[in-house]
């Protein structure tokens, strides 16, 4: 199993709906993954409506791709790209450290990824 950004084993990010580019519910990447889906996120309306502007429409259902659609509260693999974007935008949403792959390091300091971190309540 791969290491998520504190150094442990991965943990899955969500299985309803079914996320992560090889639709495990895992943030896992690899060489056919060129968007890095790495950050598991847990989606705000802010940031879904940032993304839409952005030209991914994360909230309208695709039948075709098997895909429901996102709601604020949901969790998702997140492009590391479009999250450090809307980071700079002030729409990032909050981050599940444990469900998040090491490589995401290489785009984001973990610091910045700590202080964006799901609170566990």
């Amino acid at each position: 199993m791969p290491t998520n950004v504190l150094g442990q084993e991965l943990k899955p990010c969500c299985q309803d709906p079914m996320t992560g580019f090889y639709r495990d519910g895992f943030c896992r990447t690899g060489a056919g993954d060129v968007g890095l889906h790495t950050v598991c996120a847990q989606v705000t309306g802010d940031f879904l409506e940032f993304s839409r502007r952005m030209g991914n429409d994360l909230s309208t259902p695709r039948q075709e791709w098997d895909f429901p659609g996102l709601r604020p509260g949901d969790r998702w693999c997140l492009c590391v790209n479009r999250w450090r974007e809307a980071l700079e935008a002030g729409k990032a949403p909050p981050v599940v450290l444990e469900s998040t792959h090491e490589s995401a390091l290489e785009f984001v300091d973990l610091e910045v990824l700590q202080r964006h971190a799901l609170s566990r309540s």
